[in-house]
């Protein structure tokens, strides 16, 4: 589900913001990546759990519901992190697609590399949040936006089957892709489950590709969470 604010605020494409409720057992806050462009009303992408402190409540809201937001957007996980490539390999699971969404919507991402592959690994094809906005924009793209959307667990002839981890090691993702995942040329972005993250940067470390930090420049960018 998309959570629209009628908020906005300036923030960097892949910063997240605190948002909160006050419920019946108290005030509970958790942050939210923003998936909106930066200016526009604020959006953030939730996924329904049967437990949870706050994400719950939030799919109760009615239009016109009072949230609270933190003033200040807050994270890493932006360009201003990411050192220059030519391809930009932004790799998500759920809503984990969040902050990629305000990367692409913003035209952040196509400033940043020649070519860009969004990977959105869902287990049905319902949780595939936007897929007829980015299949849109692929479209209008062309050569310079590949848009894969993938599911784990149901079958459609028209989508890539397996999980990421799979389809990278097997060399599927490169295919559909039409390119290939190097050292020498692309950077990755993670966003999402955390054991996909970890195995992703395993898969990658055989070829050579390692976590990006300030001091020792990398191929790799991570946010984790569910």
């Amino acid at each position: 589900m998309t959570l629209r604010l009628s908020a906005r605020a300036e923030f960097k494409p892949g910063q997240f913001m605190n948002l909160g409720l006050h419920l019946p057992t108290g005030f509970v806050s958790r942050s939210y990546s923003l998936a909106s462009t930066p200016g526009e009303p604020l959006e953030v992408l939730l996924a329904r759990v049967g437990e949870g402190a706050l994400t719950p409540a939030l799919f109760e809201l009615q239009p016109g519901a009072s949230v609270t937001l933190d003033d200040k957007p807050q994270g890493f996980f932006t360009f201003d992190y990411v050192p220059p490539h030519r391809e930009l390999w932004l790799l998500a699971t759920g809503t984990g697609l969040g902050p990629f969404l305000s990367m692409l919507r913003s035209g952040a991402a196509f400033g940043r590399a020649e070519r860009v592959v969004l990977v959105h690994g869902t287990r049905g094809a319902a949780e595939l949040a936007h897929r007829d906005e980015l299949q849109r924009l692929a479209a209008e793209r062309g050569a310079s936006f590949r848009y894969l959307p993938t599911l784990s667990q149901e079958t459609d002839p028209s989508l890539a089957h397996g999980r990421l981890t799979t389809l990278l090691s097997s060399g599927a993702l490169e295919a559909l892709a039409q390119t290939s995942l190097s050292p020498d040329s692309a950077h990755v972005m993670l966003c999402g489950n955390p054991q996909m993250i970890d195995d992703v940067i395993a898969l990658l470390a055989a070829r050579g590709m390692k976590r990006h930090r300030q001091r020792v420049p990398g191929h790799i960018t991570t946010e984790k969470y569910w």
